[in-house]
């Protein structure tokens, strides 16, 4: 599974006098990689790259990216053609076993998914010690983490079959987790999941039910929901992948893996963006004013700047926004709110984004934050629930990753470098000699 590179050709670098020979690797696509393991060794340098943009940490076959063309693989199938095709489940079945299920495999692989939704009744306690008002993730964190008091035996996470049970109850208790984060928040009373649904009606069903009145689904928001998890399931090594790749290498279980994936997640430049986009939104207000964010957006000496526009990695349209452009446009015609004041100004912004010369030349495209965040909203959730959603996606991701990792002989505990420029030796004065 493993080591699949083929040298290409040797990089040569000369540091102090001394030519040091480093081989030049090529995957199956993408930039070739020069590999600097033994660069201490033979030269006595490290080399510094902070924010890792170009470092490859890790060796893997499970998602490529394409920046500047705009391409999104998971194990070689376009992000589009899954969305479009498949199922969540049937994507979480792809990236943790590598191929597309068997119609006999998928149903084995969805049973066991279905027979671990349910919580520990102990669980349901840890929620009376939050205050009403915590924030979602903050819960997230703690419960996720608070999962392997219950379950000793995955804290071996050299034993494969543990590992793996760990991973179908992290995928499927998830939902379970959330849904309660939500009930815990508004004051109602959680709602159990029922097995003969499907993972996205579940989860909805769970959030949105009450025992006072009859729960009737809506294909297009089960559909949009579906979509919003397969389009949030990986992205490569992103900060929180990164994070739950780095905890998991120490030989940390994967509940303490993902509840450190969690936490990463919450920063507002990674999984909190379509969150911070939607209050960008909301301070716009209305259409009328939108003519002066943009001049601000194009102010070099305003703070400002338009959230869910451009992204990081893509240099071209955000493939999974092309997809959720389409999700957010069937919502809003399913549940009949073309004419609310958010979606205005989210149509009209889409609209100056993919128009406008100052836009299209710096290809800010509406990035897939853009439009999740507005999906989200159709559907029902607050704004401090985005996260939480986008980490119910993304955990599939993270213990596939984990699992690659861990099974990869080649990785080791991680362990950066840096560069210190702090104070250089010195001798301890004692407190009554200091002037």
């Amino acid at each position: 599974m493993i080591n699949k590179t083929k040298q290409t050709s040797t990089a040569k670098l000369e540091v102090k006098g001394k030519t040091v020979e480093l081989p030049v690797y090529s995957g199956t696509d993408g930039p070739d990689v020069v590999d600097v393991k033994r660069l201490y060794a033979e030269a006595g340098v490290f080399t510094l790259d902070p924010g890792f943009t170009s470092t490859g940490s890790c060796e893997s076959q499970i998602t490529f990216i394409n920046g500047e063309e705009g391409i999104l693989l998971h194990r070689g199938y376009p992000i589009d053609q899954l969305a479009e095709n498949s199922g969540f489940l049937e994507v979480c079945y792809l990236l943790l076993n590598g191929e597309l299920p068997t119609q006999p495999e998928f149903k084995a692989f969805s049973g066991r998914i279905t027979q671990h939704t349910m919580l520990h009744t102990q669980m349901d306690r840890f929620f009376d010690g939050f205050r009403r008002d915590s924030h979602p993730m903050a819960m997230l964190t703690g419960t996720v983490g608070a999962m392997s008091a219950f379950y000793p035996g995955a804290m071996d996470s050299s034993d494969p079959e543990e590992r793996n049970l760990a991973y179908i109850r992290l995928l499927a208790k998830m939902p379970t987790l959330a849904a309660r984060i939500y009930k815990y928040n508004i004051g109602q009373p959680f709602v159990d999941p029922i097995n003969d649904l499907g993972y996205a009606e579940n989860f909805l069903r769970m959030c949105f039910s009450i025992t006072a009145e009859k729960y009737v689904p809506n294909p297009t928001v089960i559909r949009a929901m579906d979509r919003l998890l397969i389009l949030q399931a990986d992205h490569e090594q992103n900060a929180s992948t990164s994070t739950v790749r780095l905890a998991g290498s120490s030989g940390a279980h994967p509940y303490a893996a993902v509840a450190a994936g969690v936490a990463s997640l919450w920063g507002p430049s990674h999984g909190g963006a379509n969150e911070a986009c939607l209050r960008m939104l909301r301070e716009i207000g209305s259409v009328d004013r939108i003519p002066e964010f943009i001049a601000r957006a194009k102010d070099k000496n305003d703070p400002f700047r338009l959230m869910g526009f451009g992204h990081r990695v893509y240099k071209n349209y955000d493939p999974r926004a092309k997809v959720m452009q389409q999700t957010v446009h069937e919502l809003m015609e399913a549940l009949e709110i073309k004419n609310s004041p958010i979606m205005q100004i989210a149509m009209e912004l889409e609209k100056i984004a993919l128009e406008d010369e100052y836009f299209v030349e710096k290809k800010l495209y509406p990035n897939v934050d853009f439009y999740s965040g507005i999906a989200m909203d159709a559907i029902g959730f607050p704004t401090d629930m985005f996260t939480v959603l986008f980490a119910l996606g993304r955990t599939v991701g993270w213990v596939s990753q984990l699992n690659e990792m861990i099974e990869d002989p080649s990785q080791r505990i991680g362990r950066p470098r840096q560069i210190y420029t702090g104070a250089a030796k010195r001798d301890f004065v004692p407190i009554q000699e200091r002037r």
